[in-house]
């Protein structure tokens, strides 16, 4: 029997994954042989505070559940600091997905860049030292030229992702809109087929069919028989974006989309409560000045947190403590940074 919804949004962890159902013929992926599903163990530093103290909204919780139920990425845009990169270590921590894959987005990056990393230069370097020759026949080790591939290669994100789990795998693309202009176009076949293939490898299945090659986050090293990868769960996907260009169609209709906004008061002093702990009447009036200003330019909540902490640890006298919070909370866009709050 299915269960809706599989990510509750409560931060207890459960094997609700479990109980996902089928997904849609068009999305169904066999990929193999399979593997079994990484430790539950975050690899990123802060994940697990980040997981427990996330606070989404029913409708966050809604349109994670769609994704995993459709299999589609997950394109989330909001302000900074409204949680787009905390999203996906909740639901990792919460439906027991093992560490988060993390690939940052730059303005350099290519799609391969994400599936997997080929060092040339080292395996000449390496083929030198042993004597083999990497252009021609080899006295030898036969096949030392194929085999060495795989010490110089390692999967990315990406291509971790779409290895053939027993569990999705969590992945969070961070700040796609920061990358090239064609490379939602370019993540479109992937995300869409569910695998790829490895040149290199491919070139070699010949006479090295099946290559252990290194992950993205361990030392663990996994098969890829004949340079193809594919996944049998299809990884649970989140793209960021500040919402600074416009996506192609195509990429926008192979998404479920989720905006966040800036949270409301009850939702930022539930943020607060979740990082640190019961509001005293000096959070209340952070948490008021917080909002005040925020009406006249761009806020982040991480701003706000910083100056609770600092207040509360400071053991400044309060109109010291008032202007330390008003110089962490400064506007974020360039519009307002001559603003004047008590005008607005």
């Amino acid at each position: 029997m299915s269960l809706w919804p599989v990510y509750t949004g409560s931060s207890e962890p459960h094997d609700g994954i479990d109980a996902l159902p089928a997904p849609p013929p068009w999305r169904s992926f066999d990929g193999g042989p399979a593997l079994p599903p990484p430790s539950e163990q975050d690899e990123v530093p802060g994940g697990i505070h980040r997981a427990e103290t996330y606070q989404p909204t029913s409708k966050t919780v809604q349109l994670v559940n769609a994704a995993l139920y459709l299999r589609r990425p997950l394109l989330v845009t909001g302000p900074p600091g409204s949680g787009k990169s905390s999203l996906p270590f909740a639901v990792a921590r919460e439906l027991r997905l093992g560490g988060v894959l993390r690939w940052n987005i730059t303005s350099r990056t290519a799609v391969t860049d994400g599936l997997y990393q080929y060092d040339p230069l080292s395996r000449l370097y390496a083929a030198g030292k042993t004597g083999v020759r990497a252009d021609g026949p080899r006295p030898a080790a036969p096949d030392r030229e194929e085999t060495a591939i795989e010490d110089h290669l390692r999967l990315g994100p990406l291509g971790t992702a779409l290895l053939p789990y027993d569990r999705p795998r969590v992945l969070l693309i961070d700040e796609i809109d920061k990358g090239d202009l064609d490379l939602p176009n370019d993540l479109l076949h992937v995300l869409e087929e569910g695998r790829y293939e490895i040149p290199e490898l491919v070139r070699a299945a010949r006479t090295h069919p099946v290559a252990e090659v290194m992950v993205a986050d361990s030392e663990q090293r996994v098969a890829v028989r004949h340079g193809e990868v594919g996944c049998r769960a299809f990884p649970f996907v989140v793209l960021t974006s500040n919402g600074e260009r416009e996506f192609p169609p195509a990429f926008l209709r192979r998404c479920v989309r989720l905006e966040l906004r800036q949270p409301l008061r009850e939702q930022l002093e539930d943020i607060v409560r979740a990082h640190l702990g019961p509001l005293d009447e000096r959070d209340h009036a952070l948490v008021d000045a917080f909002l005040h200003r925020g009406s006249a330019g761009e806020l982040a909540t991480d701003q706000l947190l910083n100056a609770i902490y600092l207040t509360r640890t400071s053991g400044l006298d309060a109109e010291s403590r008032e202007e330390l919070a008003g110089a962490l909370m400064p506007y974020l866009g360039r519009a307002a940074e001559t603003w004047d709050v008590d005008d607005v």
